[in-house]
């Protein structure tokens, strides 16, 4: 697996990782509007295609998870784990003291990697994800704190 900084140049590749990852995925001009705001950080994990995606977004000693994706044929493989890790650092390395991020409360996997990673329960956000004709997800806010985190 290679892990390169995203640009704009590689928005394709990572509208096709975000779409292999998620039901109402991002697309290409999404992701060059996103990465051309100030502040934020993106990753691209690819082994052979488009593998992973992650972006984030510094701004005044805070940092937050925009958001993360694996394809389902890289999962596993700690592809995921890698993403965060470049994520993390690039938030230390823009001056962010700590980081957020949402995840849906029935993505387990998700959940545990994060909990490995040191984030913490912050918050609860009712009905946080559009999931269509299947209604709403919670989403739980969990938090690190950079300045002990181990990156």
């Amino acid at each position: 697996m290679k892990l390169h900084p995203a640009v704009p140049a590689h928005a394709p590749a990572l509208a096709s990782a975000h779409a292999q990852a998620f039901d109402r995925p991002w697309d290409e001009t999404d992701f060059r509007e996103i990465l051309a705001q100030p502040g934020v950080a993106g990753f691209l994990a690819e082994a052979g295609d488009a593998a992973g995606v992650v972006l984030v977004r510094i701004v005044g000693g805070e940092a937050e998870i925009l958001t993360v994706g694996v394809a389902p044929w890289a999962r596993q493989r700690g592809v995921a784990k890698a993403l965060m890790a470049a994520a993390l650092g690039a938030a230390r390395g823009g001056g962010a003291s700590e980081i957020f991020l949402e995840v849906d409360v029935g993505n387990l996997s998700a959940i545990g990697l994060y909990t490995r990673l040191g984030f913490v329960r912050a918050g609860l956000r009712r009905g946080y994800y559009d999931r269509g004709a299947n209604g709403r997800a919670d989403a739980l806010v969990m938090r690190l704190d950079l300045t002990n985190a181990d990156l």
